[in-house]
């Protein structure tokens, strides 16, 4: 059954987002992207979303506009015509697109705009100068309200399930493809939407990724530890028809997403045992998760954490191996999740802005050993006043099935 957050989300969203506007000297924002649509209106119908640095937002909607109507939670109207759109806009907000010299900028969620549409808008909106607001959305998406995460721990849910079914059908011989059809079924049949979202332009993500032995640590166009073989050259990730066999690392890296909102979790499994090397491998990365437990507080900077983990796969002789292999490593321990599997912040070099309460990360470390397979864990945490939360509510451990 959906759950609907009380008016009052799509208020606190608009003002988080109007005082971000007014901090950068901005006239407002324009959301042309599904998901920020999505995250503005409660709707994601063909449209967009144009929110002033002071007063109420606007959903124009192309189609379905009675849709919109019936599901928008902030004032919707037909747009009239793309090309008129300027004027529309105009008229809706004199006081804001009245001055000509210099002319007021809007903000625009440009990393993921095609370059066609940017170029319409810039033709059909000539009284406003288009700037990147990208890193703003971001940021006023990376803290999530007591709804959102109440919806995170619910897609928690419905994969501690999926994962017990899974192993429970667990056998010798099975192919990777098979294992996770048992999964996609429990997830499925417990509201999983059937896609989880991503940001970076041609990322694409399946349920996840579940793979066996040399499989999983072959490297693909992924941004991520872990690729997967995938069933052929056009969909090279996650699973593939190889047959699952005793005494290799079985990686079962999965999500869910319930009302738009996605987990991410990894577990590892083993019929039989793992080698030693494995095994401890495996056991640094939960000594990495323990310490990232530890760290993920309130006024903690996420890359510091990131370097503290690097240290660790070093100190115990796996740097080459640490979150994929040679030239196929990912930089990064974990990435904000929500609406989209990779939201900020991000626990990599570069992101310096302290963590706030009510973020939601996934902590992956993860170990690659090219022909034989990939072990690790990956649990979500949400940032409290004092530390964190674990969201993700499977056992940790390496599930050894006889």
């Amino acid at each position: 059954m959906h759950a609907f957050p009380a008016q009052d989300e799509w208020s606190n969203r608009k003002i988080r987002m109007q005082r971000k506007l007014a901090e950068n000297g901005w006239t407002g924002c324009l959301v042309s992207q599904n998901v920020g649509i999505y995250y503005f209106t409660g709707s994601m119908q063909t449209g967009y979303v144009f929110i002033p640095v002071e007063g109420e937002p606007t959903f124009y909607v192309r189609r379905s506009v009675a849709r919109a109507l019936a599901e928008s939670r902030v004032p919707t109207k037909e747009l009239a015509s793309f090309r008129a759109f300027g004027n529309q806009l105009s008229s809706d907000y004199p006081d804001l697109f009245s001055l000509s010299d210099p002319l007021p900028s809007i903000g625009a969620d440009l990393d993921v705009m095609p370059a066609q549409l940017y170029l319409r808008f810039a033709e059909a909106i000539p009284q406003a100068k288009l700037t990147d607001a990208s890193a703003l959305l971001r940021n006023v998406r990376s803290v999530k309200s007591p709804y959102e995460i109440e919806r995170i721990a619910k897609a928690a849910e419905v994969v501690a399930v999926a994962l017990e079914t899974g192993l429970a059908s667990l056998r010798e011989g099975m192919t990777e493809l098979e294992l996770m059809a048992e999964i996609e079924y429990s997830i499925r049949r417990n509201e999983h939407i059937g896609l989880m979202r991503m940001r970076n332009y041609n990322q694409e993500i399946m349920t996840g990724i579940v793979a066996a032995g040399e499989a999983a640590a072959e490297p693909s166009y992924f941004d991520g530890p872990a690729g997967g073989r995938g069933l052929s050259p056009a969909a090279p990730k996650s699973v593939s028809l190889r047959p699952i066999g005793r005494n290799e690392p079985i990686l079962i890296d999965i999500g869910c997403c319930i009302d738009g909102y996605v987990i991410d979790q990894t577990r590892t499994a083993v019929i039989g045992e793992l080698d030693s090397d494995l095994r401890a491998a495996y056991d640094t990365a939960a000594e990495i998760m323990r310490m990232s437990e530890q760290s993920l507080c309130p006024g903690v900077i996420p890359e510091e954490i990131y370097f503290q983990a690097v240290e660790m796969a070093k100190a115990a002789g796996l740097s080459e191996h640490f979150m994929g292999f040679g030239r196929d490593q990912v930089k990064f321990l974990g990435h904000g999740i929500g609406l989209e599997i990779d939201e900020w912040p991000v626990l990599a070099k570069g992101f310096r802005a302290p963590l706030e309460p009510g973020m939601t990360i996934a902590v992956e470390p993860k170990f690659t050993f090219p022909g034989r397979g990939v072990v690790g864990v990956e649990n979500t945490y949400l940032i409290t006043e004092t530390g964190c939360k674990a969201l993700t509510v499977s056992p940790e451990k390496i599930f050894v099935l006889p």
